[in-house]
Order: structure tokens, then sequence, then C-alpha cells
């Protein structure tokens, strides 16, 4: 870590913080989780010092909140776990458009393209109960949004911020707008980059990354009620990976987008919202630019895409004076394409070869959600849609090995299907500071790319023909708030018909000459679980609090447990804040897992072995110069603990690091961090 450069941050700091007053203080460090305010509602500001510190992408931000989870492949870019859900069952929206990520190996999730404080709100709704955002969200919906105020919009204001840390982690952030009652603009860029870190032992872990992003959006605002705006946004960088042998050298992103808001319009149809939006995804992974390889190998680099393009219409109905209606259209489509080749110079250069389509999957839903006061302390929100899917399978050969090609059995074949979903909630405002709730929701989920695509089926080289997943899940929870203790609790039973189970290890050949693939296969599964969090102010300046998430699956058709579900974690935090100076301290606590599903899993990783629990202490300050200054640092990990996360993925070898049997996580990191505003 470089020292002088922390010093100087520091020292800027105290400069600036001369320079402003002392009231409207910047906000807290958070040490353990943001909390639900709303039923199935969690809701936090990314812009805000958090413990332990993340990394600069969506899913380590995300694993903050209780019952999120990651699963670790390097330094960056996990994919985000909810309840023990991954991939498509958890519902990813940037400012409300949909990006797929173009990696068969789940290099680029959708959070890979997020760095979380370019945003100014991230919202969690949990389970299958909402139908506004797309389709198969059984787990939730995460939705990392920019907010508008038009009121604020008149003048120019800048905030940025600068992270430094163990391992040369150094992370910059400026955003920018100025306007005046009629228009605005906003720009904004991000970079982030880190070296190999160290786990407990002082092992290297191939895991260094560097990632940069742009943003800009103009917007027209002829009234206080109308809105158009026009967005576009750039990224790339590169990352190592522990968990296999290529890593990701281009995460290109292009967008542009356009939105309309007209509100309060007076009438029965009072609100009208529309969009449309443009992704693409550019990947590279290669095996020689960060590791040692063959660039001259005709398999040296794979470089796949993605093309997605969508939009969504939604009319906001005031039926009656407690009665809203929201009815809706959205779409999308996606096409995914790929090449393969030798480094650029070689002869076989990826770069001169055409690419080749594979898949091509279309989306059209159309959507009903009400809100139905019942009494002043009560009321009923339900909704219901229908999503009509189509996937097409362009692939004539399919490798299922460097040596073994395939002919595809479902070659240019196109399957459509109708996919229904629904659910209802009743909450009853128990005072006027609790809130009860129970739900049920029913979510139809189509399988996904790599679910169809890159994997195989028990009986063929082709899961194409995968069953659709159907989720019917109860919901129950209580927000409440007394005095100095305000907390919420929120529990789930989950039933699913034909889960779509991702498994390892399959042996196609015979025992004299094996052929081990993975496959696709249908199995009905059960999980339940509970998320609770709670906060007790002790003293005028100190408060504490504790949060624990808990889930557990079964695989009903197999009789075993189901793969890839994280064990009982609890967080227990306390902290002094006097509006200048903070200090607090956090503690980490995770349970054994012995329920496990050896090679089976999700499209993000599966089962390796049982693990033992562990512990992990951090702790951190902050000091507030003024309203336009924060200063605050920090230590995770203090006791160079060495674990991994049970989901975490497979260590594989790579010439000059110690191979492990999962990713393990990174050992003591000490960071500081400024953040700035005028």
């Amino acid at each position: 870590m470089n020292y002088k450069l922390k010093l100087g941050v520091i020292a800027v700091a105290v400069a600036l913080g001369g320079m402003a007053r002392a009231e409207e203080m910047l906000g807290e460090v958070v040490v353990t989780a943001p909390q639900s305010t709303e039923p199935l509602k969690v809701t936090t500001d990314p812009k805000k010092p958090r413990q332990p510190v993340p990394a600069h992408d969506g899913a380590d931000y995300l694993k903050t909140i209780p019952g999120f989870s990651v699963i670790r492949k390097g330094g960056t870019d996990g994919d985000p776990v909810f309840r023990g859900m991954a991939g498509s069952r958890l519902g990813i929206l940037l400012d409300g458009e949909q990006i797929f990520g173009g990696c068969g190996g789940r290099m680029d999730p959708p959070t890979a393209y997020v760095f979380p404080a370019a945003y100014d709100r991230i919202t969690l709704l949990k389970g299958p109960q909402t139908v506004l955002y797309g389709p198969g969200n059984s787990a939730g919906t995460v939705l990392f949004e920019r907010s508008f105020d038009r009121s604020l919009q008149v003048g120019t204001k800048v905030q940025g911020s600068l992270l430094l840390g163990s391992f040369g982690r150094n992370d910059q952030m400026v955003e920018a707008r100025t306007g005046s009652e009629g228009y605005y603009l906003r720009a904004g860029g991000t970079r982030s980059d880190a070296d190999d870190y160290k786990d407990g032992s002082g092992n290297l872990v191939h895991s260094s990354y560097t990632r940069w992003s742009g943003n800009a959006a103009l917007g027209w605002t002829p009234d206080e009620n109308t809105r158009l705006e026009l967005t576009a946004a750039k990224s790339d960088g590169e990352a190592a990976y522990a968990d296999r042998g290529v890593d990701g050298t281009k995460f290109a992103r292009d967008n542009i987008g356009v939105k309309f808001e007209r509100q309060r319009m007076g009438g029965v149809l009072d609100g009208v919202e529309a969009q449309a939006y443009y992704n693409y995804v550019d990947h590279v992974m290669d095996i020689y630019s960060m590791r040692d390889g063959n660039p001259a190998s005709m398999m040296a680099a794979m470089n796949p895409d993605r093309e997605t393009t969508g939009g969504r219409l939604v009319g906001t109905l005031n039926l009656a004076e407690a009665s809203q209606l929201k009815l809706g259209v959205d779409m999308q489509n996606n096409i995914h394409t790929g090449r393969v080749g030798a480094a650029p110079g070689y002869m076989g250069d990826y770069t001169l070869q055409p690419r080749v389509k594979d898949a091509e999957f279309k989306n059209v839903g159309v959507f009903g959600e009400l809100r139905q006061g019942t009494s002043d302390a009560s009321r009923i929100v339900a909704g219901v849609r229908a999503d009509s899917w189509q996937a097409t399978d362009f692939r004539t050969m399919i490798m299922r090995d460097m040596m073994t090609s395939l002919m595809n059995p479902t070659a240019n074949k196109t399957r459509k299907e109708t996919l229904p979903s629904a659910f209802v909630r009743y909450e009853q405002d128990v005072n006027a500071a609790a809130t009860a709730y129970v739900g049920i929701g029913r979510a139809t989920r189509a399988p996904d790319y790599w679910e169809l695509f890159n994997k195989e089926s028990l009986t063929t080289a082709s899961a194409f023909d995968t069953a659709v997943e159907k989720t019917t899940q109860l919901d129950v929870g209580l927000n409440f708030r007394s005095g100095a203790l305000s907390g919420s609790v929120s529990a789930f039973y989950s039933k699913v018909s034909d889960f779509i189970l991702i498994q390892s290890g399959v042996n196609k050949g015979t025992m004299m000459m094996p052929s081990y693939v993975t496959v696709t296969r249908n199995v009905d599964a059960t999980t339940y679980g509970a998320e609770a969090g709670a906060s007790y102010r002790l003293a005028d300046n100190w408060k504490s609090d504790v949060s624990f998430a808990y889930v557990h699956g079964s695989n009903d058709t197999d009789g075993t447990a189901l793969g890839q579900i994280p064990p009982l974690e609890l967080r227990i935090g306390v902290g002094y804040d006097d509006k200048v100076w903070s200090f607090g301290g956090l503690l980490r606590g995770v349970a054994a897992q012995d329920r496990v599903a050896v090679n089976q899993g999700n499209i993000a990783g599966q089962d390796i072995a049982a693990t033992a629990g562990f512990g992990v202490f951090s702790v951190n300050g902050g000091w507030r110069a003024g309203k336009s200054v924060q200063v605050s640092a920090g230590v995770d990990n203090v006791f160079d603990k060495t674990y991994a996360e049970h989901i975490s993925r497979a260590g594989t070898m790579v010439t000059g690091y110690t191979q492990t049997t999962r990713v393990n996580e990174p050992g003591r990191n000490v960071w500081v961090k400024a953040d700035l505003e005028f």
C-alpha cells in the first residue's frame, strides 16, 4: 500500500475541511447492513463508506445485505447469491435496463459492470413479490438506480471519492452535475485497480484487476412533472481469475438509452413511463495476457459478445383514492456470438475470425400490479404477469472438450414458452411503528443461456429442451421501530418444480475411457429460511447492530441437500458517532456447512465439500471535516484469518501461486477513503 499517497489524501481532506462548515454532515459509516423499512424491500446508499470495504463491483457490495453471499473467483466479478439462488433467478437492473454477460464461464455476471458508488440507490425486492421488472425473478430483484430531483438540479455540484488499501487497491470516482430549471447534464467516471491479494496465510491469490467506466446523461425538464433523458455509458477492464485456466482481458460495455416520464397528470391516467435501451458487451478471455501461456495456440483466446436491446412502457392509473394500478409491457432481445483463435499477430489470430452466432433470445411481457388500501392501516398488493419467451439454437456442432466435437441434436431449433407469474401480499400496520405482512408468489423462469447452451443434458449433447422452472413461495415478516430499537425480520418457504440443477463430473464415457461432462437437469426442490436485523441506540452517540441470515435447501428428487446453499451467518456491530468522529467494530461469524451435494449447484458453481465455520473481526473509524468532506478508514480481517466462503469456486493451478481447495478470501486489509462534495 502507498502510505505517502494515503497521507496525502488525508492532508487534502483536512485542507478542504477547513473551508467547510460543520453542519449538514455526510453520512455515517455502515458497518453491518442496511435495514428494511418497507415489506420485503431493502434500500441502501452505495455512496456511504462501508465495512468490510467492498470491491468495485456490484456483487461484492450486495454481500453486505443479509441473505446475500458471493461466489469468489478472484479479486472481482464474483456471482451474487441470494437465499442460495444465483444467476437469472435474481434479476439485476441498471437504471431499469437489463444486461447479460457474454462469458460462458460467468466471468462477467451483470454486477461485473457495476461500480456501486456511481449510483445513488440500491434496492432489493425479496422473493417473487413484484411483476414490474421482468420475468423469472424468483429469488428477488436488485435495482441499481440514479436519483432525479428537479428542485436540486439548478447549479453545479461535484462529488468524488478516493479509496486506497492493501494489495495495491486504488479506486477513484467523480461525478459532476449542472443544470437549470429546464435542463440538466450529468457526467461521471470511475476507475478501480488492485494487485494480487494475499490470504491470511500469506499466499498470493491470482486476483489483480483494473476496471474503468464512464457515464453521461442529458435531461430536459420543461416542468416539474415531465422529464426526457438521454443516457450513454462505456466501460472496460481486465481481471485475473484463480479458479480457471484463463483470465478476462476485455470487459467492454457500450450503452445508450432514452427515458421519458410524465407524472401527476391529474386524471385516471396519472403517470406514464417509457424507456428504450441498447447494451453491447464484448468480452475476451485468454491464457497469455496475465499468466504464462502459449499465445500461438488455436484456443489461446475466446471472444464472446452479447447484444441486448429492450424497452418498457408503464402507465400509472389512480382508480380511487386508495387504489393504484400499474399496467405495462416490456421486451428484450439478445443475441450471443463467439469466436476463438490465437493471439493477435499469430496464425489464426482470433480478431480476424468471423463471429459465429450460437443463441438468440426474445421476450415480451405484459403485467399489472395493484396497490389497494383496505383501511387506514392495511393494504393488499397484487400483481400478474405473462411473458412470451422464445429461444433459438444456432449451434451445428457442440465442443465437448478440446478434442471432441459432436453434432448438435437441437441445431436450428426454436422453442417458445408462455411464462405466467403472479403474487398477492397483505400488509397490516400493527401500530404507527410496526408493519406485518404475508404474501404468496408464483414465478415461472425459462432456462438461461448458461443452462441451455453451455451444458449437456443427461441423455444428449444439448440441454436446449430443459423444462422451465416453477417457484411457489410464501413470504412473511415484520418491520418495527420502538424508541431506541428498530429492525425487521423476514422468512420464506419455497417449493420449486423442475428446479434447474447443474451437475458436473457426469461420466458419459465408459469406465475404461471416461468422458466427464457438466449437465443441466430438472429436479424438485424445497428451500426455506429467514433474515433479520435490529439496531439499538445504547446512548446518544452509541449504537449496536445485529443481523443474521439462514437458508436450508433440499433436492427432493434425489433425497439430498441442495447444492450451493450458504451456511448460517451472523453479524454484530457496535459503533460510536458524534457527527464529527466515529469508530466501530464488526464481528462476522459463519457457521459450518455439512449439508452438501458434491458436484451439484448452479451456473456459477458446484459444491466441493463440507466447510468449517469461521469468524472475522474488522474495525473502522471516520472523521467528518465538514459538510463536504469525510475521511473514513478501517482494518478488515484484523487477525489475518485464512478462510474461504462455502460456495466459492475451487482454486486451480496457476504458475507461481499456491493452489487452494477454494479461492480464499483476502487477509488483513487496511484501507482509507475520502469522500468530497462541492
